[in-house]
């Protein structure tokens, strides 16, 4: 996803200490979020085991307030760390502090070109080549990916992207809003958004990218947005969507997931998914507890 995401900060825990946990595959960013967390006014702890999380966030509650936001970034040097992480997942949940897990992922073809650029080797390569590394650091992070809160895909992104993202996601300032919603236009030529949580076909529209006079515009511009939402069966789609959007959200907030990212697709990404993805942004942000972004991911890749 190319664009700056900007996902809303969450209100500090009523305990007083927030927690968030900083994981993802090596070389998908891991040591920006750190920089930036701290940039922030987090406490910033790399590679502390499992075990001692919680003695940290102790230690921080008795800091007389001097302590109340605290990172960890974790990675495969603790080779075991999942299952352990898991459960300490759970006892500060317990305890009244649950943690935003952050992911950092990207694709295969893009760890692969920076381990490259940098001349480096993947901590679990071993005597095999990068991408068997890859793929066993990938099988061995899914159970954290998959409670993740909010996975950020780097493939796309800027070094000053990511830290935007970043830096909406856990800025100081404290905001009501309980549901934090990317809404993302793409194109099937260019490939599926990976950090996407639902994804939708803008396919069986009709294609302004066929009328000569709209073909360089794209669907933020209003002679296509009013091309697209003219067409048979777009305002029954988008009535009948976001009654879904809804009912997954609600879903989301009971389970304590605080993002969602919906990926809105057509063929090239330029005119029917943006104009209905710009429509849906427009239509759930008047809605209370709701905070929408809209990005447009392969706007300018045609």
């Amino acid at each position: 996803m190319t664009g700056r995401a900007e996902v809303p900060q969450v209100a500090p825990h009523p305990g007083g200490i927030e927690v968030a946990i900083v994981s993802g595959l090596s070389g998908a960013g891991r040591s920006t979020a750190a920089k930036v967390l701290e940039d922030l006014g987090w406490f910033v702890v790399d590679n502390l085991p499992p075990e001692l999380i919680e003695t940290m966030v102790d230690l921080g509650a008795r800091s007389s307030g001097q302590i109340t936001r605290i990172a960890v970034v974790m990675d495969v040097r603790s080779r075991a760390f999942t299952a352990d992480l898991g459960a300490v997942i759970k006892e500060l949940d317990a305890r009244g502090h649950r943690p935003r897990v952050l992911f950092l992922d990207a694709s295969d073809a893009v760890l692969i070109r920076r381990f490259e650029a940098n001349r480096r080797s993947h901590p679990l390569q071993g005597d095999g080549r990068l991408s068997d590394g890859i793929a066993a650091e990938r099988e061995l992070l899914a159970p954290l990916h998959d409670q993740a809160d909010l996975v950020v895909d780097t493939s796309n992104r800027s070094v000053h992207q990511l830290r935007g993202a970043i830096e909406s996601a856990f800025a100081d300032s404290v905001s009501e809003v309980t549901h934090n919603v990317t809404v993302v236009s793409f194109g099937y030529k260019h490939g599926l958004p990976p950090d996407a949580d639902l994804v939708v076909d803008m396919r069986f529209l009709p294609n302004p990218h066929w009328i000569p006079e709209l073909r360089e515009h794209d669907g933020r511009e209003a002679e296509v947005r009013d091309y697209v939402l003219s067409q048979e069966g777009a305002e029954e789609f988008l009535d009948r969507y976001l009654g879904l959007l809804r009912l997954v959200g609600a879903g989301y907030r009971r389970e304590g997931k605080r993002y969602l990212t919906v990926a809105v697709g057509c063929t090239g990404g330029k005119h029917r998914s943006v104009a209905i993805a710009e429509e849906l942004a427009r239509r759930m942000s008047g809605e209370d507890d709701v905070q929408v972004t809209v990005s447009h991911r392969d706007v300018g890749r045609e």
